[in-house]
């Protein structure tokens, strides 16, 4: 039995990615004969990877360290693209990652004035674990208002499993949350003793059955760009291109921002939106009385 929770993972990855692949999807004879796996077997892995069944077999079972060779010529066998090579080779770097002390994340102070700049456009910066911890009026007003969720419980993926306007808000919630998750787990490759982003996978496994189907399919993604339609209450319908950008002096911060082209009905949404958000702090702020 491993004690290795970084095998594990890889190995539980390994067998998955196996899974989704046929003999004809890699170049090899697909026979008529009954297959007692779905997928590729341990032994097709092993010849297109150009190692022994045995070591294969280690591998998969978490008994073993790869070598990066081994990962490169696993991750051409099996077809990876670049997000899951990165994922690949990220377990197999926690033979010589140590537990460290993580200090509270906080906004950089150059993304808070990026924030605040944003005027007509919705922006979030998203920490470790897919934190919440900055966002501009627009946002709060586009997605949810934040400063309502406890710190704790601030995250990204657990308010769109948790908070049932989500499912409603996003048009197609299942690829938008199952996204998310992909993206999780590309965290918790970089971050593998933190126990925060464990204890919120196990909340989630616990309470979420979706969740915890494509948790356990093991695909990763990495926060890049995409379009999202959205259901907004004020707005109406918004087509929104979302891209992200990595803060250089801090890596572990990303600014989110959703866009528009100009001129478009989503443009026009945002800033009907904008000036309602702006009512609405103005009248939070200064009741009539």
């Amino acid at each position: 039995m491993s004690s290795n929770p970084g095998r594990d993972e890889l190995g539980e990855f390994l067998k998955a990615r196996r899974g989704e692949l046929t003999p004809r999807a890699v170049g090899l004879p697909d026979s008529s004969a009954p297959r007692r796996v779905s997928g590729l077997r341990r032994e097709e892995v092993a010849q297109l990877a150009s190692i022994s069944t045995d070591y294969y077999t280690r591998l998969e079972q978490g008994r073993m360290p790869a070598s990066a060779p081994v990962l490169q010529a696993l991750a051409e066998a099996l077809h990876l693209d670049d997000d899951q090579r990165r994922y690949l080779f990220g377990l197999a770097g926690k033979e010589s990652a140590k537990p460290r002390r993580r200090t509270l994340q906080k906004v950089q102070p150059q993304l808070r004035r990026v924030l605040d700049d944003l005027a007509c456009t919705p922006a979030v910066v998203m920490g470790r674990r897919m934190d919440v911890i900055a966002w501009n009026p627009l946002a709060a007003a586009l997605v949810t208002d934040f400063s309502l969720v406890p710190e704790k419980h601030r995250n990204y993926v657990r308010i769109l499993f948790t908070d049932p306007s989500m499912r409603t808000l996003y048009a197609d919630w299942k690829s938008v949350a199952r996204t998310a998750v992909a993206q999780l787990r590309m965290e918790a490759a970089k971050y593998p003793d933190d126990p925060r982003l464990t204890a919120l996978v196990g909340e989630l496994s616990v309470r979420d059955p979706d969740f915890r189907t494509w948790w356990a399919a093991h695909h990763v993604a990495t926060l890049s760009v995409g379009t999202k339609i959205l259901h907004h209450a004020v707005t109406g319908e918004l087509s929104l291109d979302w891209d992200t950008l990595t803060a250089s002096t801090d890596p572990d911060q990303q600014l989110v921002v959703w866009t528009a082209e100009v001129g478009s009905p989503t443009h026009d949404g945002l800033r009907i939106l904008a000036s309602w958000a702006a009512a609405q702090h103005r009248t939070t702020t200064h009741p009539a009385g």
